[in-house]
């Protein structure tokens, strides 16, 4: 039972996250493309707004994939940390907590679902269990989400010294 515990909200999470990662590359899904993307992260200061842009729908097309699929599970996990952390810091964290106010409460969830993932493994109906990869899962996942967690720190403080010390607040979200 706890198996299928483990592979419900890792297929619903993976898939969730793999469609907001071709919404930002392809505007699949009603999203505005790596175009509409570039523009939203050039306007928040993280530049070259392209490079991340695709660097941010590749993880979570990817990350999404290896998570639903229970593949890389402790790099999945901690490479949709990091898109969290970062969504947080640029877009949610000045909106409060809930989600109402564009909060990060949502991202904040997400983060906990990777953390599951990212520390006890994905279950033995993964692809990690069925190939007999073994991760050393806690310490290659909070490796990846304090990696995560300072490249969000420094694309943060970076885009407020470009935007001359103002803060950073999204004009909205694409």
């Amino acid at each position: 039972m706890l198996d299928l515990a483990l592979l419900i909200p890792r297929v619903i999470v993976g898939l969730l996250f793999m469609g907001h990662g071709l919404q930002k590359l392809f505007g699949w899904f009603g999203g505005h493309g790596l175009a509409g993307t570039a523009s939203f992260f050039d306007q928040l200061g993280i530049r070259p707004a392209t490079f991340w842009a695709v660097v941010a729908g590749l993880a979570e097309t990817l990350g999404g994939l290896a998570l639903l699929l229970g593949f890389a599970t402790p790099i999945a996990a901690a490479l949709l940390t990091a898109v969290m952390l970062t969504a947080i810091a640029f877009v949610h964290a000045p909106r409060g907590v809930w989600s109402a106010q564009g909060g990060f409460e949502y991202p904040l969830v997400l983060i906990a679902t990777n953390l599951l993932y990212g520390l006890a493994g994905p279950g033995q109906d993964a692809l990690d269990a069925r190939l007999h990869l073994a991760w050393p899962m806690p310490e290659l996942y909070l490796i990846g989400a304090v990696i995560a967690l300072i490249v969000a720190i420094v694309l943060r403080l970076v885009a407020s010294a470009r935007l001359g010390g103002q803060p950073v607040s999204a004009p909205g979200t694409p």
